[in-house]
């Protein structure tokens, strides 16, 4: 587990340096935004961030790979191995061009295809959430002011808290009915979007969350934490998920519940 902490303590470090260069353009009057092929926007904060956090571990880790949301997949500096960063420079970077300021760095490294530690910093917010396998997850301003966290005991649909990005996606995969079924039979439903839902999620402040598509830079840092807290992550059908996966987050407890609420119908 040693290997785990000395790698959580370098996200932590990778994370300062991002946060101060994301920091530095949030609202900033010359940011500069264009549109990636997919149509989503790209700031020049988020390949500043990725930039940075590549040069710092090409020197740190050369022996692991990279996988970036803007730059894509670098091998090791070193030869091929199982160990790999998965980055994703401004997780919420709509909210970040808009100065909205829940936006975060998310910061993964994988084992094969295992996310081993997870790291999410949201400057903007003065908070960050951490995680290591077998280490337990942790929340706060830093690494040196933290609090264990937990997700929540809520055991039934009635009394749940449920959390989503959106509607379009669900509609897109034929599953808004199911989605809709959900939303209005839980105790409270809100659309917290991108990865603050799974950090409160984590945290116990919610129940359950879920998003019809992810990339494996959306989720890499997310399924440590939630998972070290508790909490249980799969895609719709019940698997581990994978890139361009839907997921599925919840305390556990609710977990078939949900998988059984949102299934495909004949």
């Amino acid at each position: 587990m040693a290997g785990y902490a000395d790698d959580l303590a370098l996200a932590h470090v990778l994370a300062d340096s991002a946060d101060t260069i994301s920091m530095a353009r949030f609202r900033a009057l010359d940011l500069r935004v264009e549109s990636k092929p997919d149509l989503t926007p790209v700031s020049d904060a988020d390949t500043a961030v990725e930039k940075a956090i590549r040069a710092t571990l090409a020197r740190a880790r050369p022996r692991d790979g990279v996988l970036g949301e803007e730059f894509g997949r670098s091998a090791a500096a070193a030869g091929p191995g199982s160990r790999y960063w998965v980055i994703d420079p401004i997780d919420g970077t709509k909210n970040f061009v808009r100065g909205v300021p829940i936006w975060a760095t998310l910061i993964a490294l994988m084992e094969g295809d295992t996310p081993v530690v997870g790291l999410v910093s949201a400057p903007a917010l003065g908070r960050r959430w951490w995680a290591g396998r077998g280490l337990g997850a942790f929340a706060g301003k830093n690494q040196h002011s933290a609090t264990r966290i937990n997700v929540s005991e809520v055991r039934r649909m009635t009394d749940a808290s449920f959390c989503y990005a959106s509607l379009n996606g669900w509609a897109d995969i034929g599953r808004l009915d199911q989605m809709m079924d959900i939303l209005l039979g839980v105790w409270r439903s809100r659309a917290y979007g991108d990865f603050y839902g799974y950090m409160l999620l984590a945290e116990g402040a919610l129940d359950a969350m879920a998003e019809p598509e992810l990339s494996l830079w959306d989720m890499a840092a997310l399924i440590p934490i939630v998972t070290e807290a508790g909490g249980r992550i799969t895609d719709l059908d019940g698997r581990p998920t994978a890139d361009k996966s839907s997921v599925i987050g919840t305390n556990g407890l609710l977990h078939e519940s949900v998988l059984t609420a949102l299934a495909r119908r004949s």
